[in-house]
């Protein structure tokens, strides 16, 4: 049979799913993350659902490590995909299963399916973590698709012990999470996982009673899912900002809000950190606090223990801390703004008398001649206790 191609350059069907294939099989395997709120959210089911379909385009799948925990469905998903053998291992005379890595490696499938990113691995293992096993596993040129809580992430467990009070111990480090070329949300509301705890889909009816009462409640899972999809928008903006990086497009106005709280030595920087964590949840925003110190400051111990525990503050309320040393507070504020792309400035008021603002200029005015574009809200420095409630000013 002659070759009918008009364009004789362009690539066949088959030369096209060849070249798609190699490209499969070369360099660094990507990753792809099933994020959720909490157990129970079906994350481990999404991921089987995925690799069913990849497996029915042809794509090579299979399971490194997926726990089922008894749930029914969800172990029916299993069904159709070939799971590389685990390794045994003793300890305390117990016999633990834990993925065997290289074992995976030699497989080569060119996707891995691995649950539980931030799984802490039995005493004797090669690596003490999950994620160490799968930078290992992508380093072999294979893809992998695995899951995670939001609470694992370093940078929001923090801000879980604190609002929720629940202990993190095991984490994934943030650099691990944003290497993930896709992150997909598994939402589900609170009061329907809930439902699911109580008609025995997550635990059995002991332990699920338990954990309704102590770490599933309304308000927790509540604040887990705020926790989720502020990560996951964060996630979105900064790749849409990558996005005009690239393209250098820097000149036009930041496609997302970008909100900043500044932090300084006064106990009002408190309040100022709160109302910012609440005004980035609103507005779906990236939550940053920045802390300028200047030669004056960086010379007072004092002041730097009382920047350093504001900073420790901001840190618990799920802030990414910058800390910025420049000549002074206007010039490394408005490096900051720039740099990160900054919409929205929180700040403590300078608090001067009525004679010392006529003397010299409000920062917020001097700010906001350099970047015009900004919305500055600023907190009073001393508010009665009826009114403090981080009442702002736009």
């Amino acid at each position: 049979m002659t070759d009918q191609r008009i364009d004789p350059d362009r690539p066949t069907g088959e030369e096209m799913l060849a070249r798609t294939r190699a490209e499969d099989t070369a360099g660094r395997g990507r990753l792809r993350l099933y994020l959720g709120m909490a157990p129970g959210v079906g994350k481990t089911y999404r991921m089987l659902e995925e690799a069913h379909r990849r497996q029915e385009r042809g794509t090579d799948v299979a399971v490194g490590f997926v726990e089922t925990y008894g749930r029914k469905n969800t172990a029916v998903l299993l069904d159709g995909l070939e799971t590389v053998p685990r390794a045994r291992l003793e300890y305390r005379g117990v016999v633990v299963e834990e993925m065997d890595t290289d074992a995976v490696i030699r497989r080569h499938p060119t996707v891995a399916l691995i649950d539980e990113l931030a799984h802490t691995n039995a005493p004797g293992s090669p690596r003490e973590k999950r994620w160490q096993d799968v930078e290992l596993i992508r380093d072999a040129g294979i893809h992998v698709i695995s899951t995670c809580n939001v609470q694992h992430i370093e940078s929001v467990a923090d801000a879980v012990e604190t609002i929720l009070g629940v202990p993190v111990r095991e984490r994934v480090p943030d650099a691990e999470i944003h290497q993930a070329e896709e992150i997909e949300l598994v939402d589900m509301s609170p009061r329907a996982l809930r439902q699911r705890m109580r008609h025995g889909n997550i635990y059995p009816p002991d332990r699920a009673a338990i954990a309704l009462d102590r770490f599933f409640t309304e308000p927790n899972l509540t604040a887990l899912r705020d926790l989720s999809l502020r990560f996951v928008a964060g996630q979105v903006d900064e790749q849409l900002e990558e996005i005009v990086t690239e393209r250098g497009m820097e000149q036009l106005p930041p496609v997302s809000e970008r909100l900043l709280v500044v932090i300084d030595d006064r106990p009002a920087s408190r309040r100022a950190l709160r109302r910012g964590a609440s005004l980035a949840v609103a507005l779906r925003s990236p939550f940053l606090a920045a802390a300028v110190l200047t030669p004056g400051v960086l010379q007072s111990r004092d002041r730097t223990l009382n920047y350093q525990e504001n900073m420790d503050y901001a840190v618990d309320l799920g802030a990414e801390v910058l800390r910025v040393e420049a000549r002074d507070l206007l010039s490394g504020l408005e490096m900051v703004a720039r740099e990160r792309r900054v919409t929205h400035v929180i700040f403590v008021s300078d608090g001067s008398t009525p004679l010392g603002r006529l003397v010299r200029r409000p920062l917020a005015l001097e700010l906001l001649e350099r970047i015009p574009d900004l919305e500055v809200h600023l907190i009073s420095e001393a508010l009665p206790a009826a009114r403090d409630r981080g009442a702002t000013k736009s």
